[in-house]
């Protein structure tokens, strides 16, 4: 039974080339909301187990499919809602009609998983503690009382089908239902993502990363680490909206949200407008001291965070216009993005001096986790400081509410915004730049600038009025092995640096600043050595990807650690469960989503016209 209703699938596999065929513990494996309602609140997220072919599902009390096939299946098709593997490995040649496909999971709904196991295997549903599930005939039922929830497992012949549900007879119901399902249209409808897809987004990246792993396939993982972060409308967010990874983070994060846009601009710019617009309805108001903020972390319920995150939503919205076209939005947006950058004006410049300053806190783990950069050195002395990154961006926030304005014909609005981000941008120039060190650098209150170079020092590439002589010094320091040259470039800290560690902000690299970085040196028109940084990162993104199956939120840039083993915020700490210690965050959304942007060749926003 197996075989004859996987032939269809093996054909629809045939016929999309380069999809994602890496499976590996910690990757995500989740219903889109891309494809209809999702539900964050349920749980009902997994992530491939330690186990081969089995899933741990993420609900309160976690469960754990074991799918248990004898002998080395080889998988066709990994992405985050489709796994086909056979145990007979595809025929190589020009043109294959079929595929074989033996062991298949595909989602049918949020809350419903359905496939076929090879013969012989052994397909078990039970708590991960050990308990087992309440076993009649062929279904077998795990009940979570406490926390209001119930999975089914049924199984027939080689068929098979998981489902939740608030109640022991919901979930029976819904895994009957899935189990009617044709699986092959299943499959076909979550693969038909990749079908519509402009060929490579109209590249011929048949490039070879590292064995078996084209840029073609590195960007469709990119897709589907992508697709599986995004959510349906739910709750008091209103929109489709975005999530740096379904577990362990699953709520909606500010800068987190504009990155992710940034790469589904090039595959549904209206989609990346509903991840923007998301944020922006988030946007609190009421109370003088809050009014215009937005917090750095919105959840379903309505809970906020208290602080907010680096300001680049400005840049976002007139990103998506780029790829988007549409006015309106721009009219919607642009009274929040002035609030918001107001706010920031007025609450986060303690001195007065028009430079910012990141909200320090009291967790020497995360003293600024409003920067993004939690536990950089930056912080370690938790006080204010004259920030190059909040004040740099800013700036590049102020240029695009500026060229919103004047897009909408607001003349006298943009020339204000443009005038704050020069001067902002004069300010940076003059004060945050270190002679002695070619970099740019904090600055405490007292105007010491602190020793500590970090990779937010290359931000000013991405400003107006760069002199020449700081570009060559910043490109310097990117090609010293001693301070930026890493093997896995660009280190969020400098290797001369004491405090350098595999630990997050302390020294790993992080695929979002190369991004910045990339964009930086193509706005200074510094093709060359942009496209040198985006070949190396590319290349050790395919070698993590070809041997771990996943994305991972950051890297060792000495390349002597595997992602599976950088600290976070602490010793790394085995065996890898994310609940009691995370790790460096599997299959994360910006790491996809940048990625899939510089894939796809469009150009940075802000571009070599100034900025203007």
């Amino acid at each position: 039974m197996g075989r004859a209703t996987a032939e269809p699938i093996g054909e629809l596999v045939a016929a999309i080339p380069d999809l994602p065929n890496r499976w590996g513990e910690g990757l995500l494996f989740a219903f889109s909301g891309m494809d209809g309602p999702t539900r964050t609140t349920s749980g009902f997220v997994a992530s491939a187990a330690a186990t081969p072919y089995g899933l741990l599902i993420h609900t309160p009390r976690r469960r754990i499919l074991r799918i248990d096939c004898s002998g080395t299946m080889h998988v066709t098709v990994a992405t985050g809602d489709v796994l086909v593997a056979a145990d007979a490995q595809p025929v190589t040649s020009d043109v294959v009609e079929s595929i074989p496909a033996d062991l298949v999971a595909a989602y049918s709904a949020w809350h419903s998983l359905t496939g076929t196991a090879p013969r012989n295997a052994e397909v078990s549903l039970y708590f991960e503690d050990g308990e087992l599930g309440r076993r009649d005939g062929n279904s077998t039922l795990t009940v979570d009382a406490e926390h209001g929830d119930a999975i089914a497992l049924l199984c027939q012949g080689s068929r098979w089908a998981l489902a939740y549900g608030a109640s022991a007879s919901e979930a029976q119901a819904r895994a009957e239902l899935a189990l009617r399902q044709d699986l092959a249209e299943v499959v076909a409808q979550r693969l038909s993502f990749y079908r519509r897809l402009p060929a490579a987004a109209g590249r011929q990246m048949t490039n070879p990363l590292v064995d078996g792993v084209t840029e073609a396939r590195l960007y469709n993982k990119c897709l589907s680490v992508m697709r599986v972060n995004t959510l349906a409308p739910e709750g008091v967010i209103r929109q489709h909206w975005s999530t740096p990874d379904r577990v362990p983070h699953r709520h909606m994060w500010l800068w987190d949200s504009v990155f992710h846009s940034f790469g589904m601009n090039h595959i549904d710019p209206e989609l990346a407008w509903e991840f923007l617009a998301a944020v922006l309805e988030r946007q609190l108001e009421g109370d003088p001291a809050i009014s215009g903020m937005i917090p750095h972390c919105m959840r379903v319920g309505g809970i906020n965070s208290t602080i907010t995150q680096p300001p680049i939503l400005a840049w976002g919205v007139w990103e998506n216009y780029q790829a988007l076209g549409d006015p309106e939005r721009l009219t919607y947006a642009l009274p929040r993005l002035e609030a918001y950058l107001t706010w920031n004006l007025t609450h986060r410049d303690a001195n007065g001096n028009g430079l910012l300053e990141w909200f320090i806190e009291d967790s020497p783990d995360c003293r600024s986790g409003e920067s993004g950069m939690d536990n950089s050195p930056r912080f370690d002395k938790a006080i204010l400081v004259d920030a190059v990154d909040f004040s740099t961006f800013q700036a590049l926030d102020m240029m695009a509410v500026a060229k919103i304005a004047s897009t909408l014909g607001d003349e006298d609005k943009a020339a204000l915004w443009r005038g704050r981000a020069d001067e902002m941008t004069e300010r940076i120039h003059a004060d945050l730049w270190d002679a002695e060190q070619g970099f740019y650098c904090d600055r405490e209150m007292d105007g010491t600038r602190s020793p500590v170079k970090a990779f937010s020092g290359f931000l000013p590439l991405l400003l107006n009025a760069m002199p020449q002589d700081r570009v060559l010094a910043l490109i310097g320091h990117l090609q010293n092995p001693a301070t930026f040259d890493a093997p896995f470039p660009v280190p969020s800290l400098s290797l001369d640096h004491p405090a350098w560690s595999t630990d997050m902000w302390r020294g790993a690299t992080w695929i979002n600043y190369d991004y910045l970085i990339i964009r930086g040196l193509l706005k200074q028109r510094r093709v060359a050595e942009a496209a040198a940084l985006q070949a190396r990162m590319l290349h050790m993104l395919a070698k993590y990807y070809a041997l771990y199956a996943v994305l991972f939120e950051f890297y060792d840039a000495k390349d002597l650690v595997p992602p599976v083993a950088c600290d976070r915020k602490g010793q790394h700490q085995e065996p890898y469960d994310i609940r009691v210690k995370m790790d460096s965050i599997r299959d994360y959304h910006w790491t996809a989503a940048v990625t899939a942007h510089l894939l796809s060749g469009s150009p940075d926003v802000f571009g070599a016209d100034g900025g203007r």
